[in-house]
């Protein structure tokens, strides 16, 4: 796209993308509650569901608020294939998130467009006579449009079929890093295990984002995904127990005990695979699919056809990954003998959707699990629990 990179970069230098911008001042959660690996506790609607993926900007701290009380060193950073979250902690103790939707799309660009978007307050750049609009605007015009975004990611890597990919990871990493305190600053970005149902590995894509982080100045060091799970889920549990990021590309899993993971691995089914196969079976495009599953679904109580087909493929996903979980640990040497019964973690985004847990523990009770299991919860902060796992890790290399 030619000079796309410097329209973008001036662009969100001057603007922000409109998912960061006009930060709410609701305090982030406390330095005691970050040591200590818990999670930020959101609101409920009427239904008692957590509003998180609703209230992204409401959860995150200002920008000025960084800014006024300084930053400690050590940066998080959540690379999903649906969104990126950064996070890091400033002098204060306080623990700051930041989310932006990991999509865009280009549009005609002529003037009633133009005028509509600038009245709308949606950020766009103009690039060959196309105008591209990045993350959470991305996602509600693709709804509007009954369109698909253009995604930089897919299955859980960088897209070998997008060639704005690395461009607008670039820019959104920029957004939502911005400089480091110190050059050289420590930054754990989290990266999916090696997937055991595709011929894939993920040498280029930690390769990319390593050195888009390393250009801004940081320390880049990977973190597999379900690992940091485990650093920001369980403490309490000495750091013993599964893990499980569901994210939009990948599920990945790993078995830790004391902090050691013993087994990690993923699988190239997630929520997009979801959409996807909702889509083609409602005759919708997928970014409309993801967008009906959003709005607040009951896996325990689907209602119409619609909402039974999002749970008959949120099922299977969900047996495909215990199966999958089975029969690893029945496989594997390396095993450690868990003393006690372990828990189970679920986070991600895709884990957010209402009765997913109790279908998981329905699942689970279909299957001959190998080793004991304490309990399977949620994740009490499902959507930024990968990027809190990568703080711990950069604030405990950095203090």
């Amino acid at each position: 796209m030619g000079d796309y990179e410097d329209y973008a970069r001036k662009n969100f230098e001057d603007n922000g993308p409109k998912a960061s911008a006009g930060g709410s001042n609701d305090p982030a959660f406390g330095v005691e509650e970050a040591e200590a690996l818990n999670a930020v506790n959101y609101p409920s609607n009427d239904r008692g569901e957590s509003i998180a993926a609703e209230s992204t900007v409401q959860a995150s701290a200002s920008a000025a608020g960084v800014v006024n009380t300084g930053i400690a060193l050590g940066r998080g950073l959540d690379v999903g294939t649906a969104n990126l979250v950064s996070s890091n902690q400033d002098n204060a103790g306080n623990v700051n998130l930041k989310i932006q939707r990991n999509a865009f799309i280009d549009i005609d660009c002529d003037d009633y467009t133009r005028n509509m978007l600038t009245r709308l307050g949606v950020q766009y750049v103009v690039v060959n006579n196309r105008m591209v609009v990045v993350g959470d605007p991305a996602f509600e015009l693709a709804n509007i449009f009954n369109r698909n975004t253009r995604r930089p990611m897919k299955d859980g890597m960088i897209s070998p079929d997008e060639s704005d990919a690395l461009p607008i990871e670039k820019m959104l990493l920029e957004t939502l890093l911005g400089q480091p305190q110190q050059p050289g600053e420590v930054c754990y970005f989290s990266v999916p295990a090696e997937p055991i149902d595709a011929d894939l590995n993920v040498v280029y894509h930690q390769g990319v984002f390593g050195g888009l982080i390393k250009g801004l100045g940081y320390d880049p060091k990977p973190l597999v995904e379900g690992h940091a799970v485990v650093f920001s889920e369980l403490a309490e549990d000495d750091f013993t127990g599964i893990g499980i990021s569901c994210g939009g590309g990948m599920f990945n899993v790993c078995v830790a005990y004391k902090s050691i993971p013993a087994l990690s691995f993923s699988t190239t089914r997630g929520g997009d695979w979801i959409d996807r196969n909702v889509a083609g079976v409602l005759g919708i495009s997928s970014s409309r699919a993801c967008g009906m599953k959003e709005k607040g679904i009951d896996l325990a109580n689907p209602q119409g056809r619609e909402e039974e087909a999002v749970e008959i493929y949120y099922r299977n996903l969900i047996a495909y990954t215990l199966k999958n979980i089975k029969e690893r640990f029945e496989c594997s040497s390396s095993m450690p003998k868990f003393p006690d019964p372990v828990s189970i973690v679920c986070s991600g985004g895709t884990s957010m959707i209402g009765g997913f847990i109790d279908v998981f523990r329905q699942e689970f009770d279909k299957i001959q699990f190998p080793i004991e299991i304490k309990e399977i919860r949620h994740a009490e902060d499902p959507l930024y629990s990968v990027s809190k796992g990568c703080l711990v890790a950069s604030l405990s290399e950095s203090a």
